[in-house]
């Protein structure tokens, strides 16, 4: 699987995710402004509420704009077996039950499931962390609650 192609495809699902933020922050930011939801009241909330939602809003799509310029950035190399699983690798791990998925590991802001089914993990997930440093047959082992879950690496590129 080409790593440039899975890059491809987070730029262009974190470019959807950035037109839905911004399109959401308008429409809260109109609400909030909008001559009939000035208050009457101090129980009159809704402009109130509307700001906060554009607010939060906005600060989505900058962090949004921020994961997109790492992605453009981001440069994915080969794999290289003596450094073992470094960010760029894409990883196929098996669970206890032979259950394999492919976990491409790229900058933040980018988790997500691709339409391939490669899932895109951060070097700061769990998974991610545990994965650093690993070669193929090595053991992940990462602990989800009161779980202890353990997938072998079986291919690494």
């Amino acid at each position: 699987m080409d790593k440039f192609l899975l890059q491809q495809q987070v730029l262009e699902r974190l470019a959807e995710d950035l037109l839905q933020a911004e399109q959401a922050a308008r429409v809260a930011h109109e609400t909030a402004t909008h001559e009939e939801n000035i208050a009457e009241n101090k129980y009159d909330t809704l402009g109130l509420e509307a700001a906060y939602l554009a607010t939060g809003q906005a600060r989505r799509a900058e962090a949004i704009r921020q994961a997109m310029a790492n992605w453009r950035q981001f440069r994915p190399r080969a794999y290289d077996a003596s450094k073992g699983i470094q960010l760029g690798a894409l990883v196929c791990l098996a669970d206890a039950d032979d259950k394999q998925q492919q976990l491409f590991l790229g900058p933040d802001g980018g988790s997500m499931k691709l339409v391939s089914g490669v899932q895109v993990i951060s070097s700061e997930a769990p998974l991610g962390r545990a994965m650093l440093g690993k070669c193929e047959g090595d053991v992940v082992s990462i602990q989800v609650a009161p779980i202890r879950q353990q997938f072998e690496v079986l291919r690494v590129h």
